[in-house]
């Protein structure tokens, strides 16, 4: 790591009951990155994961509140570095990469680079995680455009002005989410690298419920096209409304052409109501995605100045 060699380096490491692994973790990231700080934080562990982690020479801390958001965002106000290697516990992901990921970091300028997973819709130990992760990328490409083709990863590096202009509020495993749509909003350099990827050793366990866990994701990309798509949003649930109106109006139009008359008023005033409540939707979705932009704007000078 040539172009990093004078760079301070910090491996975080969010665990949960990763007594198995967490050893193998810490011994793989400190070879693989010579003079890195190995950062482990214990999110109320039942098993000896921060003991193992600290005989295993990693620096180690604890957060409390439950959740892998909440452990991430306390990482990254806690901890000073000028670059960022985050990766799961779950010994996963190839610690021998990590200098890669380094290096197109530095080199392409870039503020977050994730190491796309090869194979990682195929290797899941439950087929559910693997449809997930299709069904959610699939999705946020659709929304947000195509940064990313693997929004999951644990594996990422990050700059350090990324780090500390992230706002991160989300508390489980809907982080890597944030992180993936905060980088698409503000259109921030970012690059992926095919990484190699492995099943957990037998007698590790995920700790990702695929349909407690999916629901969160996809309640996150709801709230989030909500909050960065506005217009998108509320525009679609008006347009949508309209149509219905407009849809349930024809029958009275014709039959008014026809006779002169309105006679089922109940169905006149529901499309006027509809109509209205759709058209406050659209107005609402304008006056959003200015105040977006103008959030955007302050995110951006805010990062700029970190």
């Amino acid at each position: 790591m040539l172009m990093a060699r004078d760079k301070a380096i910090a491996v975080l490491i969010p665990c949960k009951n990763e007594a198995l692994t967490v050893a193998s973790v810490v011994d793989g990231f400190r070879r693989a990155v010579p003079g890195c700080s190995v950062y482990v934080y214990d999110n109320n562990s039942t098993d000896e994961t921060a003991h193992i982690a600290r005989q295993a020479g990693a620096i180690v801390g604890r957060e409390l509140r439950p959740g892998k958001g909440n452990v991430v965002r306390r990482m990254f106000s806690e901890i000073e570095a000028d670059i960022y290697v985050m990766v799961d516990g779950d010994d996963t992901y190839d610690a021998g990469a990590a200098p890669r990921l380094v290096e197109k970091l530095v080199a392409d300028g870039a503020d977050m680079v994730v190491g796309a997973r090869i194979g990682a819709h195929d290797k899941h130990q439950r087929r559910g995680h693997a449809f997930g992760n299709r069904a959610f990328n699939a999705l946020y490409s659709r929304l947000f455009g195509q940064d990313f083709s693997d929004i999951f990863s644990g594996y990422r590096a990050f700059s350090r002005r990324f780090v500390k202009s992230f706002p991160a509020v989300s508390a489980g495993f809907e982080i890597e989410t944030e992180l993936s749509v905060h980088a698409s909003q503000l259109r921030l350099p970012v690059a992926e690298l095919a990484l190699p990827y492995r099943d957990r050793p037998e007698g590790s366990h995920s700790k990702l419920s695929t349909f407690r866990d999916g629901a969160r994701i996809l309640k996150t990309i709801i709230v989030l096209l909500k909050e960065y798509k506005p217009l998108y949003f509320f525009g679609g649930i008006g347009l949508a409304g309209m149509a219905l109106a407009t849809l349930l109006a024809i029958p009275l139009i014709v039959e008014y052409a026809q006779t002169g008359l309105v006679p089922r008023f109940p169905t006149a005033i529901l499309c006027t109501g509809i109509m209205i409540v759709s058209m406050l939707s659209v107005t609402a979705g304008v006056i959003l995605d200015s105040i977006r932009r103008m959030r955007a704007e302050i995110k951006r000078m805010f990062y700029n100045l970190t």
